[in-house]
């Protein structure tokens, strides 16, 4: 039994408005294929599709304001409602008073209490570690995680072996942040190398931040682009998933990139897709952010 959970920052469920929402115009089949046809809008509550579970997920927590991803994500990965700890929505790293809760309560610390096997898939240039080795603290709810509980951050050593996964998919920048010999892959093949990783661990997290960005750039080129590589990547990933021994989770801090009319982020609900082994068991336990950490550890130990 395995979880493999996708990250996706900053996408809502968005209206049904083409000029706004590029999740409705991008060349998104895998996407829709899990959907059941239709990429998730605001007017369809939770439902089931052949392929997957579809849950809308309050990202607010009940605190007014903007949703931000500190504090969210925080939320996510330890299932502790952050933004009611500090009084707000915080992002877009997580705030000093947060850290001593994600540092006993993140994901990959519980699961490797529980004796599983962790990886965070995303892969990190060498001026990220002089960065970190400089004592700087502007660092994700992600990374920060992983320092915390001793999970190796990947090189570009494991990237090469295609043991990693770029930030961007495609690894097109890689030679201009100071590795020369990592060469480009489609995103495709980035998704078929996070399956082959996830296939040697009992939980896989890879984080796709492109989304957020290309929401605040509100550039609907931009938009599709971004979408359509992160759905070749869901190809690649369910060209090899098994759905008897696996469960596939994709989730979102909160809205963004659903709605470019808007530099800023939403209060939109976003997105939960659930796939392959027991995906009814887990969607009937999420309501919002704060579930899925606690969903993922039942669903382990229940297994």
């Amino acid at each position: 039994m395995r979880v493999v959970l996708l990250f996706a920052d900053g996408v809502g469920i968005g209206a049904r408005s083409p000029d706004s929402n590029p999740l409705l115009v991008a060349d998104v089949p895998q996407l829709r294929s899990l959907c059941g046809g239709e990429v998730f809008q605001t007017r369809r509550p939770r439902h089931s599709t052949p392929h997957a579970e579809i849950v809308p997920l309050n990202a607010t927590l009940g605190i007014g304001g903007l949703p931000q991803s500190g504090t969210g994500q925080t939320a996510i990965f330890t299932g502790v409602n952050a933004p009611r700890i500090f009084g707000r929505h915080f992002g877009p790293y997580p705030p000093s008073v947060l850290r001593p809760i994600l540092e006993k309560k993140n994901i990959f610390r519980r699961l490797q209490e529980q004796g599983r096997r962790v990886v965070f898939t995303n892969a990190f240039p060498k001026r990220f570690f002089e960065y970190v080795e400089s004592g700087a603290h502007r660092l994700t709810v992600t990374t920060l995680s992983c320092l915390m509980a001793g999970v190796p951050i990947l090189t570009a050593a494991e990237l090469a072996r295609n043991e990693g996964i770029s930030a961007d998919l495609t690894r097109v920048r890689w030679p201009e942040l100071g590795h020369p010999d990592i060469t480009p892959v489609t995103p495709f093949e980035a998704g078929k190398h996070f399956w082959k990783i996830a296939t040697d661990h009992d939980f896989s997290l890879f984080e796709y931040w492109l989304t957020d960005h290309a929401g605040h750039s509100q550039s609907m080129e931009f938009a599709r682009t971004v979408l359509e590589d992160l759905d070749q990547f869901l190809s690649g990933l369910f060209d090899g998933f098994d759905h008897r021994s696996s469960t596939f989770l994709f989730v979102s801090d909160h809205g963004n990139i659903e709605d470019l009319s808007t530099k800023s982020h939403t209060r939109n609900r976003v997105p939960c897709i659930i796939a392959g082994r027991h995906r009814a068991r887990v969607a009937q336990r999420l309501t919002n952010l704060t579930h899925i950490t606690p969903a993922i550890l039942q669903l382990l130990q229940e297994s």
